[in-house]
């Protein structure tokens, strides 16, 4: 009887344990599954910015490569409300002139067509801060992450043995337990 005792009374408190730290828990198990999803996916979206690309036709000729000068950069930049942001320019291409702009935007420029190409970078305000967090920005989130390693330990332990009998870790929960463990090894053997 007094065995009986203690794990009801170990499991009221593992369930006590368990739904009081998963709230906390969830919050950040919210933050990191947004940021997963969308840094899993990289190569087809930008999770840190939106890009937009504007094709335009310059309404008057630059000089050659050779006579074009910084005024003359500002001034194509005015068309677009971008010359406060110039970083500077260069020509990859002999009748190509690239010109860099704060915060990564830029304009390419084929000199011959009269042509121009303005790659707008916008950052992604609550998404990119998300994923700021997978590239441990600093010593304090190094810690955070090991607290929380550690709580999702805890609601993890407490859940497993909260409950007893057949829903329980002798049954339908250990094979649960079971599957959870043993689908990632799977996925390192393929």
């Amino acid at each position: 009887m007094k065995s009986n005792n203690f794990g009801n009374t170990f499991r009221k408190y593992a369930r006590i344990l368990h739904r009081d730290l998963s709230y906390f828990i969830s919050g950040m198990i919210l933050i990191y599954a947004i940021s997963g999803i969308a840094m899993n996916h990289r190569s087809s979206f930008n999770p840190d910015y939106s890009v937009s690309v504007t094709t335009f036709t310059l309404e008057k000729a630059l000089p050659a490569k050779i006579d074009i000068t910084k005024e003359d950069v500002l001034a194509l930049l005015a068309m677009i409300d971008e010359e406060d942001n110039y970083t500077k320019h260069y020509f990859p291409e002999e009748n190509t002139m690239k010109v860099f702009l704060k915060g990564g935007s830029n304009l390419m420029v084929n000199l011959k067509q009269q042509k121009a190409q303005y790659e707008k970078l916008t950052r992604r305000p609550v998404l990119s801060a998300f994923t700021r967090l997978h590239y441990n920005p600093g010593q304090w989130w190094t810690w955070f992450s090991d607290f929380f390693a550690v709580g999702l330990l805890v609601v993890t332990l407490s859940g497993i043995f909260m409950v007893k009998g057949r829903h329980g870790l002798r049954g339908w929960g250990g094979i649960a337990l079971f599957a959870g463990i043993a689908l990632p090894l799977l996925f390192l053997l393929l």
